[in-house]
């Protein structure tokens, strides 16, 4: 089937006009260029870009990760200042031993404390403490305070999470304010560290609760790249809980959204439409995840292949135009040139008229009008020559007979004379002298088929008064033909050579028959039937053979020896036949020993 298509497409190449294929194969040299280099340019384009992205998301995170690292190392500072005051802590260990004037100088004590710790950072605007035996110790620069109860609730389940860890310090994943009084809206990320005492016992949790953006306090134009590329970060604690997200950062999310989403958040999906870069704080609690969506990453790069296409299709179009206007140049003097050639194919041999450039194909239609010019002149030569030549050559055919009939008339006077002194001699004067009329009086033009009959009876009148009335003559023409111009002297050598030689010892009588008739084409059919001793078949092969070099020799203007001993023959009227009518009419010759002769001659139908 491929073989078959591939054949097909092949030919169908193959027979493509010219003009189609040099417009096509200029288009194709130059957009399969085009194109192959604007995909080039457009992969490596996708190609530089997603891998400056790359680079600019692990220069992000690198920031991010810095950021935290400071975050960290500055909150595990501000939260291992209480444990500065080791008397403090060991009492929140052993508050249940306490006296009364102990607890309240403790409460006093840790309130110091609380406001002391606030002052290191500005952004922290709610401290807490939770005792060993649950007892809550909260500063706020708000107004905005905890209720202790749900506060427990929550610290609770931070003990089961955080109490058995490495590390005492702590953040938690966003979670909502709940334990507030006034209950608002919006997230808050909790930075805690779990309290021991110098005996190692357990003493309780300091907590600090903050706002998810003092986490990243990145640079203006970071943010704007994040938003440009449209990247996500997502932060999340050791735990797994995320700790920040900037669409909610951003505004794209609400914090109570990303806590709802926060498994699938996390989670490593594979999706390839999505390039990943992950990292972590050097001490590990908080994992970095960068997200760039490939599809936002692209998009400038999509317009540039949007904007690719269209130049794509506007240099197809300019380069199609520009390929048919140099092939029209190209193929328009060839067209002229075929036309010409189709022309000088049907006999119009005419030059082509228009101004050609100075090209290669400029000089091969300059030639071409020249050779065109030449063979017109030559034509016209020899078309002039030839007709020249076939009215030398009628003439001298024409000529012939004048001389041929006028010697053998006189030989018959001269015998008669020579016998005898009668009329007969006047009589056969008066018809040479009128047969003399109708060949001279003509000179060759608007000769009849009723006058070449009048000739041929004078001519046979003539041989009868010479061998004693041996020839009779039947004439069967229609009434129409008569009037039918006809060449001169054609019956009369015809019925002459009948009589030279089919006419046997002189002593028995010759009958001729001379009848016409129409053919289908209505050209006209002449033939000359005699009873006379015929001929042998060699002589009449050989007679067929010359009849059919009539053709050959029309042009011939001497004749050979031979010919002119045997009269002017049937050759000779063939060749005056095919000379004058053309080489479709022709004569020629049926005959047998003692069964007569039979002369075809076949003429068109001219009317004079």
């Amino acid at each position: 089937m491929s073989s078959r298509w591939t054949r097909r497409i092949i030919v169908m190449i193959r027979n493509m006009k010219f003009q189609n294929k040099l417009m096509f194969g200029y288009l194709f040299a130059c957009v399969i260029p085009l194109i192959g280099v604007s995909v080039i340019i457009f992969t490596q384009s996708a190609k530089g870009l997603e891998d400056s992205s790359q680079e600019f998301a692990s220069l992000y995170t690198s920031q991010i990760r810095t950021t935290l690292n400071q975050f960290i190392d500055e909150y595990d500072k501000v939260t291992k200042s209480v444990l500065v005051d080791n008397g403090l802590i060991y009492n929140l260990a052993e508050e249940q031993s306490l006296s009364m004037e102990e607890l309240i100088n403790q409460k006093v004590a840790v309130q110091r404390l609380l406001t002391r710790v606030t002052w290191l950072k500005s952004e922290i605007s709610t401290l807490m403490l939770v005792s060993r035996d649950n007892n809550v110790y909260q500063y706020t620069t708000t107004t905005s305070r905890v209720n202790e109860n749900a506060l427990l609730a929550q610290a609770k389940e931070w003990n089961k999470k955080y109490l058995n860890t490495d590390d005492p310090f702590f953040i938690t994943g966003l979670h909502d304010r709940s334990y507030y009084e006034d209950k608002g809206a919006g997230a808050v990320v909790t930075v805690g560290r779990v309290l021991f005492s110098s005996n190692g016992a357990y003493a309780g949790m300091l907590l600090i609760d903050l706002d998810p953006f003092t986490l990243l306090q990145l640079d203006h134009d970071f943010v704007l790249a994040r938003d440009k590329y449209g990247m996500s970060v997502i932060i999340s604690n050791r735990q797994g809980e995320i700790v920040y997200h900037s669409d909610a950062a951003s505004g794209r999310l609400s914090w109570d959204q990303v806590s709802e989403s926060e498994t699938n958040a996390i989670k490593d999906t594979g999706d390839e439409n999505l390039i990943l870069l992950s990292g972590s704080t050097s001490k590990g609690d908080l994992s970095i995840k960068t997200e760039i969506p490939r599809s936002k990453l692209l998009q400038k790069i999509n317009r540039i292949k949007g904007i690719t296409v269209i130049v794509i299709l506007l240099s197809c179009l300019i380069i199609t135009l520009i390929s048919y206007g140099l092939s029209y140049t190209i193929t328009r003097p060839i067209k002229a040139l075929r036309r010409s050639m189709k022309q000088a194919e049907t006999g119009q041999y005419l030059p082509i008229e228009k101004e050609q450039a100075n090209d290669e194909i400029g000089s091969l239609v300059y030639s071409y009008n020249k050779m065109i010019l030449t063979i017109r002149t030559l034509i016209e030569e020899v078309y002039i020559a030839e007709i020249k030549q076939r009215q030398a050559k009628f003439m001298a055919l024409q000529n012939q007979i004048n001389p041929h009939m006028l010697y053998n008339t006189l030989e018959s006077i001269r015998m008669k004379v020579m016998a005898k002194d009668d009329d007969e001699s006047a009589e056969m004067i008066m018809i040479l002298a009128r047969m003399f009329r109708l060949v001279l009086g003509k000179g060759g033009q608007h000769h009849s088929v009723k006058n070449e009959l009048e000739y041929t009876a004078n001519y046979l009148q003539l041989q009868n008064i010479r061998f004693d009335n041996m020839f009779s003559l039947t004439i069967r023409i229609p009434d129409e033909m008569l009037q039918c111009t006809i060449i001169p002297l054609v019956f009369q050598p015809i019925v002459e050579n009948s009589i030279n030689h089919g006419f046997l010892d002189y002593i028995q009588p010759m009958h001729i028959e001379i009848e016409g008739a129409w053919t289908e084409e209505g050209e006209i059919v002449i033939r000359i039937i005699d009873d006379g001793g015929g001929m042998s078949i060699e002589k009449q092969q050989e007679l067929l053979a010359g009849l059919e070099d009539a053709g050959l020799d029309k042009y011939k203007l001497e004749e050979d020896v031979k010919s002119e001993r045997s009269g002017l023959g049937l050759k000779n009227i063939a060749e005056r036949i095919k000379l004058h009518y053309g080489d479709q009419y022709y004569l020629t010759i049926r005959s047998e020993i003692e069964r007569g002769t039979i002369v075809e001659i076949y003429m068109p139908n001219h009317v004079g």
